[in-house]
């Protein structure tokens, strides 16, 4: 290989390097539901966050809720050696929740390390609750603020757009499925809620169904004691005519 072309190598692999080294890593803070996220019911998903770092581990994440579609409930699950905070705000338009009237929202989340830390090579999943899904969007936008250990932050605020390519640093997008027909896809404390009036509606109507048969068949009883006592009745007539006569002979 002559000297021109061992140059055109190195500046090749050199260019390589430092894209690698100057751009952003594939892997991202991303969200995800555990099944579906129907639009009108409620999910729980997970934030995951993987560390992009080889020298540092993350220590902290934000999370940011669409201030455009607020969530009257949002229930972070507790993670091991992390500590996490809801912050709520005041709502301009008051939202109306199963009929009840919701003045402020969850605007925010924050895990804090309490001894965990997400190291080189390594990812974490937040899982959440949340709930009541808009009805009226396709998607849910989150901003995410990922910090490192060194004090680096790097920030998950761009919004990806259709058609175009994905941006350097993108926000994670939760994509809500159609709405269903079960509750809008309730919870699950609202499902259990449903099992269990409908199981006290099924014991109700079993007591009602236990009464009916019980009546039933005290008021067969009493029938068959009086077609009884009208039989013992004419027998006991017939007796004494039947007397009468053999004492007149």
């Amino acid at each position: 290989m002559n000297n021109v072309s061992r140059l055109a190598v190195a500046a090749g692999a050199a260019a390589s390097s430092a894209l690698l080294l100057c751009g952003p890593a594939f892997a991202h803070v991303s969200v995800q539901p555990e099944g579906e996220a129907a639009k009108g019911g409620f999910a729980t998903v997970n934030f995951k966050v993987p560390n992009e770092r080889d020298n540092a581990s993350t220590v902290k994440l934000e999370i940011t809720l669409p201030a455009d579609h607020p969530l009257s409930s949002v229930l972070p699950q507790p993670v091991p050696g992390w500590k996490a905070e809801v912050t709520t705000a005041k709502l301009d338009k008051p939202l109306n929740v199963h009929g009840r009237q919701v003045t402020e929202a969850a605007s925010k989340i924050t895990w804090t390390s309490a001894g965990g830390k997400i190291g080189p090579g390594q990812f974490q999943q937040f899982p959440v609750s949340l709930g009541q899904l808009p009805e009226d969007t396709g998607k849910l936008v989150f901003k995410a603020l990922q910090t490192y250990d060194n004090k680096e932050v790097v920030r998950w605020i761009e919004e990806p757009q259709d058609g175009a390519a994905e941006p350097d640093y993108p926000a994670p997008v939760l994509t809500l499925a159609a709405a269903t027909g079960d509750h809008h896809g309730g919870s699950g404390a609202e499902k259990a809620a449903d099992g269990a009036h409908s199981a006290e509606h099924t014991d109700d109507k079993g007591a009602d169904d236990e009464g009916a048969t019980a009546a039933s068949a005290t008021d067969g009883t009493a029938r068959i004691l009086a077609v009884v006592g009208i039989l013992v009745g004419a027998a006991g007539v017939a007796f004494g005519v039947l007397a009468g006569r053999r004492r007149s002979a």
